[in-house]
């Protein structure tokens, strides 16, 4: 009698969790939602039923990467280093690699199922919701660094930084975003450097400017 009261208890229990556990998947799901009919009703489509797609598509994808990111912590991924330096991998890398084991259906059904519904300005403007807005944020940071920027490096710079947001909204926290970012920009200053500019002068001269000019300000108050 006692063994079958205990299988009953821990039945009871684990119904009690399986509620739980539903009821917080669904308040997660309209939180996901409630963002998505945001970021959609940007786009001022018209277009009830197609409006109704992209949500759905694009709650889906918020919903997917929240479970994905929950239930992978960084605890998940081995302390070790990071090959390209040495140095210990930091709770950020471990959970941006937990993070990036995520099936690739999740990103691909993301796009597809914009693509089906949006032009590729219209699906930019998506994602850029997910990134807050940081291709064009990035880029005006180069235009006011690079002196007289040609159209050949603005081209290469603007793919490099669309690959950039691409990526990026399939993680979690800005923090995570803003380091996915970082491969990015690495690589736009690497091209800089290949192609006759020093990334690094120009960015001394830059900030030696942008001093100068606080400088200037403070002295006229």
């Amino acid at each position: 009698m006692k063994v079958k009261k205990i299988k009953v208890l821990l039945l009871i229990g684990l119904m009690t969790l399986g509620t739980l556990a539903k009821a917080q998947s669904v308040q997660a799901a309209d939180e996901e939602v409630k963002k998505a009919k945001e970021w959609i009703s940007t786009l001022a489509l018209k277009d009830d039923a197609k409006e109704d797609r992209l949500v759905q598509v694009v709650a889906t994808h918020l919903s997917l990467i929240k479970d994905w990111h929950n239930s992978h912590p960084a605890s998940t991924v081995p302390a070790g280093i990071n090959p390209l330096d040495g140095k210990p991998l930091s709770e950020l890398h471990r959970q941006i690699i937990a993070d990036s084991a995520m099936p690739s259906t999740i990103h691909q059904d993301l796009m597809s199922g914009l693509r089906k519904d949006l032009s590729e300005d219209q699906v930019a403007l998506v994602l850029d919701k997910y990134t807050i807005g940081k291709v064009a944020f990035t880029m005006k940071g180069y235009q006011a660094i690079v002196p007289q920027m040609t159209a050949a490096e603005t081209a290469e710079i603007q793919k490099l930084l669309e690959k950039a947001r691409e990526q990026a909204v399939d993680f979690k926290s800005m923090k995570q975003i803003s380091a996915i970012f970082e491969i990015y920009k690495t690589q736009a200053e690497q091209y800089l450097n290949n192609n006759g500019r020093n990334w690094r002068q120009m960015y001394a001269d830059y900030t030696k400017k942008i001093k100068a000019e606080k400088a200037a300000k403070s002295n006229s108050k």
